[in-house]
């Protein structure tokens, strides 16, 4: 299929080839990929159904003349996976997560070296430099080694070892340069240019861009399969399904700049019925892109020093980039935020033990972001939400587990455990891991699915001994026959509700003092608040708390 390059700046018009960076007309490097639309509308839908699903399946609207399968390793086609027990805690249930752990190299970098080097080696280009926080050099260097293309991979030295490791492994020229991101790239730059080497532009790259786009495809594609056909009211023939919001975690931008596009063609093809709101996430140590869009700036204003320990986000001058996304996200309805690295070490925990997904942390700032922005009410329970997540973590870092991540156990010589009874041998060494008292709670709800969302946040968080009752009657016999340390307690319940389950625990003197968190999806009147009031220890509004919060209220209460 046909393309060529439009000039952002000019408009001039011209041929695609990776060695000419700047525009013929008026030396500008800003330049996209433009297809021929019109006639891929008709055509692309009855081929797509014999290929296979992976980032191949797009290549008429890939910057490749020719696809080459022998440097293919499986990239694209990865999971989107609805996150149920998320939705469950946050009110929102249709929260998707894209798995782009999945690539050869666990991140969504695959797809950007995956179509970056076919194209370069389509040029016939044999050596080239890319700069890096990390995920870039891995999956360059492993697409680099398929295409036998010299890759010199300049890092920042913050960059964790064991990433540096791999790079190394695949047979890179390791460049490790002491400073920021923006220092790597200014270095990576100038020996590019005295060696006359082709360099990684970023978002000026156009195979980068375009890679992203197969996210947006895929996406659509794949949320078809989950929640029907899109038909709209003045158009009765289906449609792909995209999301109301797509959230990713942003360094200088490129990503999310690639996504939009790709979600634009689909509703310019007709294959959608709209672009959805795209939201970008920073980490708050190096959030030059949030910070100026807040101030609605028209220039970004740049970090020189990042405070930050997720060095792969620690882009502090996106430059272009900025103008781009702020008008991508101003016309989609879409915004920025920033989150700690705290928020998003905990996002991790919460993602990991929630859903069994292992994130890096530059991605679990996108969920932290996701947290942010429902709490906010920017994003509606309603909306359907997919989250990026970009890669797969490496071994945590000391401080994202904290201390106590793990307990110790000595086993007796057998020898030793001979001469004892067995409850003196293996059984009385764990017996040592379980804390002397538990706390004991009691899970009142009449619906599966939220005591099974209380049970897992608990779990995941604490050692507790649980509960559960399905009603009123059934919660007074559980409460008076395990004398629990808690009570969680919804209000709406058939036959007894919770406030009569108040009033017969606060009449008996065996379960007047024990402490009642009441969780509820009602909006509570005056006069209701007002009977509730010295019954309780906290009111949580169901879909509107996180587990760390709700583990705040229970270890305010249990010493």
């Amino acid at each position: 299929m046909s393309f060529i390059l439009r000039c952002i700046d000019c408009g001039h018009k011209a041929p695609y080839f990776p060695t000419v960076i700047d525009c013929s007309q008026c030396g500008s490097q800003w330049r996209e990929a433009e297809y021929d639309l019109e006639t891929l509308s008709k055509t692309l839908p009855l081929q797509l159904t014999d290929r296979p699903f992976d980032l191949w399946r797009y290549h008429e609207l890939l910057p490749i003349r020719t696809a080459d399968p022998s440097l293919s390793l499986g990239e694209g086609g990865t999971p989107l996976i609805q996150a149920n027990n998320l939705g469950l805690m946050l009110g929102c249930p249709n929260i998707f997560i894209k798995d782009e752990r999945q690539g050869p190299t666990a991140s969504f970098k695959d797809r950007q070296a995956a179509v970056s080097m076919a194209a370069l080696k389509e040029a016939g280009i044999t050596e080239m430099v890319v700069a890096s926080t990390g995920n870039v050099a891995i999956a360059y260097s492993a697409y680099a080694a398929r295409a036998g293309i010299k890759l010199w991979a300049f890092v920042t030295s913050l960059v964790p070892a064991v990433k540096m490791r791999e790079i190394a492994l695949y047979g890179s020229q390791l460049i490790k340069v002491s400073g920021s991101y923006d220092s790597v790239k200014r270095a990576a730059s100038e020996f590019a240019k005295q060696r006359n080497l082709y360099q990684n532009m970023g978002a000026r790259s156009v195979p980068s861009v375009e890679s992203m786009k197969t996210i947006g495809y895929e996406i659509a594609e794949q949320l078809t399969s989950y929640l029907g056909s899109d038909t709209s009211a003045d158009d009765k023939s289906p449609r792909w399904q995209t999301p109301d919001w797509y959230i990713q975690a942003i360094s200088g931008g490129m990503g999310p700049l690639g996504v939009d596009k790709g979600f634009s063609e689909l509703e310019k093809m007709g294959f959608t019925n709209k672009r959805p709101a795209i939201a970008g996430v920073q980490a708050a140590g190096c959030a030059p892109i949030v910070n100026s869009w807040k101030k609605g700036l028209e220039n970004p204003e740049v970090v020189d020093v990042p405070r930050t320990h997720i060095e792969t986000l620690a882009t502090g001058d996106p430059g272009r980039t900025y103008k781009l996304l702020r008008k991508i996200v101003d016309d989609t309805g879409g915004a920025f935020e920033s989150v700690t690295d705290e928020e998003a070490f905990r996002a991790m925990h919460v993602l990991a033990k929630m859903e069994g997904i292992s994130a890096e942390p530059a991605a679990a700032v996108a969920f932290a972001g996701l947290f942010k922005l429902i709490r906010a009410g920017v994003i509606k329970p309603t909306d359907t939400v997919v989250v990026n997540c970009t890669g797969h973590t490496v071994p945590p870092e000391k401080f994202v587990l904290g201390d106590d991540w793990a307990r110790n156990v000595v086993l007796p010589k057998e020898e030793d455990s001979k001469e004892e009874t067995p409850k003196e041998g293996i059984l009385a060494a764990l017996s040592h891991v379980v804390p002397e008292r538990f706390s004991r709670v009691v899970i009142v709800d009449d619906t599966t699915e939220a005591r099974l969302l209380i049970r897992r946040i608990l779990q995941s968080q604490g050692d507790f001994t649980i509960y559960e009752a399905k009603n009123g009657k059934e919660a007074l016999r559980v409460v008076r026959r395990e004398k629990p340390d808690l009570i969680i307690l919804d209000l709406m319940m058939p036959e007894l509700d919770g406030f009569g389950v108040l009033d017969e625990l606060k009449s008996n003197a065996e379960t007047e003092s024990i402490p009642v968190i009441v969780s509820t999806a009602k909006e509570l009147t005056k006069k209701e608040k007002e009977r509730l009031k010295g019954q309780i220890q906290s009111l949580l509004q169901k879909g509107d708390f996180m587990s760390d919060e709700f583990l705040d209220e229970v270890h305010t209460i249990i010493p």
